[in-house]
């Protein structure tokens, strides 16, 4: 039985979850979460209480699919691990339909989305992806990779926004650039990490107007080419990131310090990959902890006072 403490217990309460298979549930994704996502997770905590079991039973989902893909035995195919994943995903799709499931994660997924109308599709989309990167090594165009991205990251935030609570229909375009750029940093950071995967996640057409092959990257030496390529490739962040910025406003007020703050923080990767040089092969770039706890404190100020407002005027 999962333990869960007194303060994620608290936010159970606050979002009425009372079901004890439930609450186990929500408090397993919170894990993951909590263990392999810190910088959604520490956004996440500006939400108001009663919403943050839902975003991290979305982004535990996420993550609990990443995990099975990893564990499936080394000794399977690409496409038995495919058919494998296909059939994992066509069970939770049908749960989605029936409205419960018994795998001890997707229970509270479930939940999530029939509390919030998320529609399914989104779903589909994620698996489509998770599906791609078995087989698929590396795409030729940017209109290749976003098909991958599509399903990856920005259905991710087209499944949070219900949650978020949008006063307008734009909010959804914008969070699908916020999801997108989200992505593209973490290639550009993971290039020496993804290559031990055998994967690479540039598109190949825009490396090669920089001189840059997948053979240079595989010498894993940043030379002027790399560096000049992967500047191209922040700047597109930088754009999409620019670009999503509206949609922030476009959420209910309770919801903004979360996304600006996951925005910031997030989109703070490729800041920190200009800093290191361009150098994705010997130095992982990250956002320093104090960088991450200066936007995190003035920002769970503004939320909670957020929070005081937005009672008062209910009263």
């Amino acid at each position: 039985m999962v333990s869960i403490g007194r303060m994620h217990a608290r936010e159970l309460d606050a979002a009425g979850i009372v079901d004890g298979h439930l609450r186990e549930s929500y408090e397993r994704c919170r894990r993951l979460n909590a263990e392999h996502g810190k910088t959604y997770y520490l956004a996440t905590l500006l939400l108001p209480p009663e919403k943050r079991p839902y975003v991290h039973a979305l982004y535990g989902f996420a993550r609990y699919a990443d995990e099975i893909v990893d564990d499936l035995q080394s000794t399977l195919t690409d496409e038995q691990k495919a058919q494998w994943l296909g059939e994992w995903g066509q069970t939770f799709l049908d749960d989605i339909d029936r409205g419960w499931s018994d795998d001890p994660v997707c229970r509270a997924v479930v939940d999530t989305v029939l509390r919030w109308s998320i529609p399914k599709e989104h779903f589909t989309a994620f698996l489509h992806s998770m599906t791609m990167d078995l087989t698929v090594t590396e795409y030729r165009t940017y209109e290749d990779l976003y098909e991958y991205v599509y399903g990856s990251a920005a259905v991710i935030g087209l499944q949070m926004v219900p949650i978020l609570e949008p006063i307008s229909d734009e909010a959804y375009a914008r969070a699908t650039d916020l999801g997108v750029a989200f992505q593209l940093a973490n290639f550009i950071r993971d290039v020496g990490e993804d290559l031990d995967r055998g994967r690479v996640y540039l598109p190949l057409d825009e490396l090669a107007l920089f001189g840059v092959t997948r053979a240079d990257l595989e010498a894993r030496v940043a030379t002027p080419e790399i560096k000049l390529a992967l500047a191209d490739q922040v700047a597109r962040v930088r754009r999409l990131e620019e670009r999503s910025r509206p949609g922030i406003d476009m959420l209910d007020p309770s919801s903004r310090d979360c996304i600006n703050a996951a925005r910031i923080l997030y989109c703070g990767i490729v800041d920190e990959v200009e800093r290191n040089g361009y150098d994705v092969f010997s130095t992982r770039a990250s956002v320093p902890m104090r960088r991450r706890l200066a936007v995190a404190g003035p920002a769970w100020v503004h939320a909670v006072q957020a929070r005081r407002r937005a009672k008062v005027a209910q009263t």
